[in-house]
């Protein structure tokens, strides 16, 4: 009979190490799982601006490569970005387009409008 409680002693655990262990790779491989993603910081789009001169900020995560209307741009170590820009008299709008190693793609859109100068 004690050596049936040790059997099950012993298969218990390996269940809880087994688990364990995939949930800490599925943990891990959760941004794999997500994709690429961009997140601005400023400005917000629709914005009306009275000056031309805009500072495009952000972060993406998950990226092989980025683009600002198909020109790459640089992150830092924590993703990081920032652009700036200088607006035309009126409607502006830029894409912001990253893609994975894996090929996936995201992009943003961000409209302003300069008052007129």
């Amino acid at each position: 009979m004690e050596h049936r409680g040790k059997a099950i002693i012993r298969i218990a655990l390996i269940v809880v190490i087994i688990t364990g262990i995939i949930g800490y790779s599925f943990f891990q491989s959760r941004n794999l799982i997500k994709g690429p993603q961009i997140i601005l910081k400023n400005p917000e789009t629709g914005t009306t601006l009275a000056h031309p001169l805009v500072a495009i900020e952000g972060t993406a995560q998950n990226i092989s490569f980025i683009t600002l209307n198909d020109r790459q741009i640089f992150v830092d170590n924590d993703g990081n970005f920032k652009e700036e820009l200088l607006l035309s008299p009126g409607y502006n709008m830029w894409e912001i387009e990253a893609k994975d190693k894996f090929g996936r793609i995201v992009s943003k859109k961000i409209e302003l409008v300069l008052q007129g100068s």
